[in-house]
Parts: structure tokens; C-alpha cells; sequence
């Protein structure tokens, strides 16, 4: 019994950890605004910041995304929290807009090596039977985290003195205290190897994975890329269209978005893998309906209701995909599948959020949005006709 609770206790602060450092690459996003004003640039500049962070995240997924299972959790979890303090500091000692580049870069490095490596630590502190409640506790700390950077940010920027300074001086007290917490924290891996063992983990497509993988990678693509959106020029669009000036009510609807996300990830163990996947594009196609109606007639009502449906959406849709390609892979081939899966979702965050970007320059970010919305809706709904003539199938 007392090692069920030990174990339990080294869980949960592990889930803190990773929390903390999520937190951090999605922190600025209620600060872009000020961000502007303070160095004049664009909105099409300000999707591209943004999407620099998917770039690093890509670049360690595909490089080192299995660099954990090697040389041991510890050491990855202690770099990703090195490249978050180090982003920090950048986003402080930012003059320029090449401050906000590397600080954008960093933070995509620290969330590719949380990414694996946290989650499996997460699930081998538990204590032997606990992984549905480990898994869990890692969704939580993943999507919960991601969703509470943005809300701390906006509170802070809000009602607190130095907006541009304080989140990041607040996150970097916060990495420390999580660097302390792990190293007191035992080391999951047994059997260790040198870093100059670890290979890249190249994008694989077994024959038997690709009709599941279609929808699949679909799903996850739009999912990520309303995740970016909102993230991205969601304040800008609520400072413009509605005169939304409040950075914590900007924070709270990105937030929203998350916290739901969290919700639809939990919800597929109710609903089941076989139906998460079409239920969750039906969510997404929603969201982007409601989101829609938010550009097109200027509701706040609308923009909130479409954070929480589409990530609804998008959690059901990215958990059940996540399930449904790791159950069709082959044991040998099921991490280069995963990682494959991992780089089209974060694609969907970059692409078409630089899109949005170039597009509003020229006709305007209402009028941006819609035809990002227009775009994906067609993607989404082919993955939902797909998955209606060919449903996956169905487990628990």
C-alpha cells in the first residue's frame, strides 16, 4: 500500500512537470498583441512566429524522439526543461524580432522532447495496474498544461505590472522548481545506452497501417490546425472584430479549447476507439461551423462555443486516431507509425496557420479565416465519409 501511494505521489509530480513545461509553448499567446505594438509587425509575422515552435518540434520527433528510451527519461526531461528556461529567458531579453524566433524555436525543442518521453515516464511511475489512471494523468498534464499557459499569461498581462516580462519570469521560476522536483524523482529506464546509440526515427508507413492512417492523419491534421489557429490569431481576431481588449479573457478562450480537448480525450474511453474517431471530425466540423459564424457575424458567444466543441473535436478525434494507428501497426514498426502520425499533426499547426497569415494580409483576417475554414471542412468531411463507408474498428 505505501508504494501504490509513493508510486501515485512520483506520478502526479511527474504529471506537474510536464505541465510546466507544456505551459511554456503556449504562453505568449495572449502577449502577440503587445508584441506588435511594442516591435510593429504583421499579422501574417505573427502566424509565422507562432509556427516556428511546430518546426522544432518536428525536428526533435523526427531526430531524437526516441532519445528516452536510450539514455533514460531523466536526462531528455532535464534538456526539454534546459530549452524551456532558455526560451524564457529569450522571450525576457526581447528587443527585436529575432528574440521571439529563437524564443518560438526553444520552446518547440522542449515540447518535442517532452512529448514521448513525459508521457512514458508519467505511465512508468505509476504503480503496476494503474495505467488507465497514468494515462490520464498524463492527458492531463499535456493538454491541461497547453491550456493553462495562455490563461496565466493573459491574467498576468492583465492585472499584473510588466506584461511582456512577468509570465516568462513566472515560468522560469516555475522550471526551476521543476527541475528540483525531478531530480528527486527515480530514473524508469534500467538499462541505459550512449547517446551516440540513438538513430534518427524516420516517418514509416507499414501497407497494412494506410487505410486507417488516412482518415486518421486527417483528422489529427485539422484538429492541430484549428488548435493553431485559435492560438495564433484568435486574439487578434477578438481585439478587432470585437473589441475583446482583455488579455485574460483572450487567455481563457484559447484555454477553453484545451481544457476541452482534455474532456474529449477522456471521453474515449466511454465512447470507444471505433466511434471517437468519426464522432470527433463530426466535433471538429462543428467547431469550424461555429467558428465560422463567429467571423461572419462578429459573436463573442460563438467564438467560446466554437473553443469548446472543436476541441471536443479535437481530442476525441486525435486520441481515437492515436489509438486506431497504434492498434493497426505492427509492434516493430508501431513508433516510427506514431511519429509519423505526430509530424502531420504538427504540420497541421504550421502550414495552414502561415497560410491564414499570408492570406490576411491581403483580404483581411475575417475574411482569412473563412477560407481556412472552407479548406478544412473539406478535409474533415472527406475523413468523416471515409470512416462512414469503412469505419474502424470498433474497441474499447
Amino acid at each position: 500500500m505505501d508504494g501504490d501511494r509513493r508510486g501515485w505521489r512520483q506520478c502526479l509530480l511527474g504529471g506537474a512537470v510536464f505541465a510546466v513545461c507544456m505551459a511554456g509553448t503556449t504562453l505568449p499567446t495572449p502577449l502577440y498583441g503587445l508584441y506588435q505594438e511594442k516591435f510593429g509587425f504583421s499579422e501574417q509575422t505573427v502566424t509565422v512566429v507562432y509556427a516556428v515552435y511546430a518546426f522544432g518540434v518536428i525536428g526533435v520527433l523526427l531526430l531524437v524522439g526516441n532519445a528516452s528510451d536510450a539514455v533514460g527519461r531523466r536526462p531528455v526531461l532535464l534538456w526539454g526543461l534546459g530549452c524551456a528556461a532558455v526560451s524564457a529567458v529569450c522571450f525576457l531579453c526581447a528587443t527585436g524580432l529575432g528574440w521571439l524566433y529563437a524564443g518560438r524555436l526553444l520552446s518547440g525543442l522542449s515540447a518535442g522532447l517532452f512529448t514521448g518521453a513525459a508521457t512514458a515516464y508519467v505511465m512508468e511511475l505509476a504503480p503496476s495496474g494503474g495505467a488507465s489512471r497514468a494515462t490520464f494523468v498524463a492527458t492531463a498534464a499535456n493538454m491541461g498544461g497547453l491550456g493553462c499557459g495562455p490563461l496565466l499569461a493573459g491574467v498576468l498581462a492583465q492585472y499584473a505590472p510588466w506584461p511582456l516580462y512577468l509570465p516568462f519570469a513566472v515560468h522560469l521560476a516555475l522550471v526551476a522548481c521543476s527541475a528540483a522536483v525531478l531530480l528527486r524523482l527515480p530514473e524508469t529506464v534500467r538499462e541505459r545506452r550512449p547517446l551516440s546509440t540513438v538513430r534518427p526515427q524516420w516517418p514509416g508507413l507499414p501497407p497494412q497501417v494506410r487505410a486507417v492512417f488516412g482518415p486518421a492523419a486527417i483528422a489529427s491534421f485539422v484538429g492541430f490546425a484549428l488548435f493553431g489557429v485559435f492560438t495564433s490569431v484568435s486574439p487578434a481576431f477578438l481585439a478587432q472584430s470585437l473589441n475583446v481588449h482583455n488579455h485574460a479573457v483572450s487567455g481563457l478562450v484559447v484555454a477553453l479549447a484545451f481544457f476541452a480537448s482534455t474532456a474529449g480525450q477522456l471521453a474515449v474511453g466511454r465512447v470507444g476507439v471505433g466511434r471517437s474517431l468519426p464522432l470527433g471530425c463530426a466535433g471538429l466540423l462543428a467547431g469550424l461551423a461555429l467558428l465560422a459564424g463567429a467571423l461572419r457575424w462578429d459573436l463573442f458567444l460563438l467564438v467560446v462555443l466554437s473553443a469548446i466543441v472543436g476541441g471536443g473535436g479535437q481530442g476525441l478525434a486525435f486520441r481515437g486516431a492515436l489509438s486506431a494507428v497504434a492498434e493497426a501497426s505492427p509492434a516493430d514498426r508501431r513508433a516510427a507509425v506514431i511519429s509519423t502520425l505526430f509530424v502531420v499533426a504538427y504540420a497541421g499547426i504550421s502550414v495552414p496557420v502561415i497560410g491564414v497569415g499570408v492570406l490576411a494580409v491581403h483580404i483581411g483576417l475575417e475574411d482569412a479565416g473563412l477560407v481556412f475554414i472552407a479548406c478544412m471542412a473539406v478535409l474533415v468531411s472527406t475523413a468523416a465519409v471515409y470512416l462512414l463507408r469503412r469505419p474502424v474498428p470498433a474497441r474499447t
